[in-house]
């Protein structure tokens, strides 16, 4: 197909000129928990990574784009402005989900337990941010048109209590 079918088929130029694309969240706002993640892990091999985790602080969306210096922050603000409230409900609670176990699994790391394998620890806890970040990430790149509030956050956090009273 030749260029200018190509454009024929887009529209004219000068309409896609005038036409803004609507906009997105951005994924950005997960790799705050992605370190998060990064630094549990590695604490098994290296405590010294728990006072890094100590001074991990969670930060909601529009904290992390309102003091970002992002070119993309307007728009990924101005997109989670868009975001129908209980999804956007939904979405900041699995944040605060998950900045719960990142603090539990950090104190646990601290606190060492006789008993309580920090192998396993990491194990539970990898395993369950991951799992929640996978959430985030399908909500944010659906452009918050998902309702991720149907899976329940806190049976994630209940998975990794209960490893814990044993």
């Amino acid at each position: 197909m030749s260029v200018s079918a190509i454009k024929a088929l887009a529209g004219s130029t000068d309409a896609r000129e005038h036409m803004s694309p609507a906009p997105r969240l951005s994924t950005d706002f997960l790799n705050r928990y992605s370190e998060a993640l990064m630094l549990i892990e590695l604490a098994v091999d290296d405590h010294g990574l728990v006072e890094d985790l100590k001074a991990w602080r969670s930060a909601s969306y529009r904290e992390h784009f309102e003091t970002s210096l992002l070119r993309c922050a307007p728009s990924a603000l101005a997109a989670y402005d868009r975001v129908a409230p209980a999804n956007r409900a939904a979405f900041e609670e699995l944040c605060r989900a998950m900045a719960r176990l990142v603090a539990t699994a950090t104190a646990l790391l601290a606190d060492k337990h006789d008993g309580l394998d920090p192998a396993t620890i990491v194990e539970v806890a990898g395993d369950a941010l991951r799992r929640q970040i996978a959430r985030a990430t399908q909500f944010i790149n659906a452009n918050g048109a998902v309702d991720i509030g149907r899976v329940e956050s806190h049976a994630l956090q209940a998975e990794v209590d209960a490893l814990l009273t044993r």
